[in-house]
């Protein structure tokens, strides 16, 4: 039986370097096959050689990438500018939110502060219609006042009694004042001092009263404080040099100018009692 030989190929000095890719099947091997199974030895020497040839040359793979195209920057950009564009239209409409918001806070502001003012200058006219109307009352009054003064006799430099009905008259006149100013040395008609306003009140009946409170104070006849009569002049310090005066009106109470802060108002005697009265009527 004959000995079969194999041949000893020399392996290249890449072949230890293993490769990812499926070896596969090359013309070494099947030469190898083929000679051992009918025992060609050419065959397998020619195949050893060209299995030498081929391992010695090493197997590579190239990966391909995608190229750029034009069309596909183009898109990239364009994408980009679309997103720019949705960003730069939603702050927009932000600010338009924000700045509808604002001013509908800004409208009900001033529509409250409208109605604020619409309101305050209903006040004021109503105000004013009512102090025309007292006005023009007070200013009837005084005309019926000055009529009935009139009628009574004329005025003298004394004290003269007057006729039936003169008290009514002259607290008549009084309480028509009420209301009005305090003005240092004013006689009327809208503002008064405490002297200013008895000699106007006692010249609606004909009486010619001094113009000063020290001289009223002495005008008439004096009377206790007991005794005092509605129409009464009362006065406050000491007879001749008085520093005040008011008139009786009843149940108690007095009318004078009082001061700058009150005007000429009602007063209870009670509460700032007078030191002595006259009486002219």
């Amino acid at each position: 039986m004959r000995e079969s030989l194999i041949p000893v190929v020399p392996m290249s000095h890449t072949a230890h370097i293993r490769n990812h890719r499926k070896p596969r099947r090359n013309a070494s091997t099947l030469a190898m096959r083929a000679g051992v199974a009918g025992g060609v030895l050419s065959t397998l020497a020619v195949a050893g050689a060209s299995g030498s040839a081929n391992a010695a040359e090493p197997v590579t793979q190239t990966l391909e990438l995608p190229t750029l195209t034009a069309d596909l920057a183009t898109q990239l950009a364009q994408s980009a500018d679309a997103t720019q564009q949705a960003a730069a239209n939603y702050e927009l409409q932000a600010e338009r939110d924000a700045a509808a918001a604002k001013a509908a806070k800004q409208a009900k502001a001033d529509l409250a502060d409208a109605k604020k003012k619409a309101e305050a200058k209903k006040k004021a006219e109503d105000a004013r219609k009512a102090a025309a109307v007292q006005a023009a009352s007070r200013s009837s009054t005084r005309t019926v006042l000055s009529s009935s003064a009139g009628s009574s006799g004329s005025s003298s430099s004394t004290v003269s009694a007057p006729a039936s009905g003169s008290v009514a008259t002259v607290i008549g006149f009084l309480k028509a004042q009420v209301g009005d100013a305090y003005v240092m040395g004013g006689t009327g008609p809208n503002a008064w001092d405490c002297s200013g306003l008895v000699q106007a009140a006692f010249r609606q009946v004909g009486v010619d009263l001094p113009r000063v409170s020290q001289d009223q104070s002495t005008s008439g006849t004096p009377v206790s404080l007991s005794n005092i009569q509605v129409g009464d002049i009362l006065y406050w310090g000491s007879a001749g040099s008085a520093y005040h005066v008011g008139v009786y009106i009843g149940n108690g109470q007095y009318l004078d100018a009082a001061n700058p802060s009150k005007g000429v108002v009602i007063q209870n005697l009670s509460g700032y009692p007078a030191t002595g009265a006259v009486r002219v009527l």
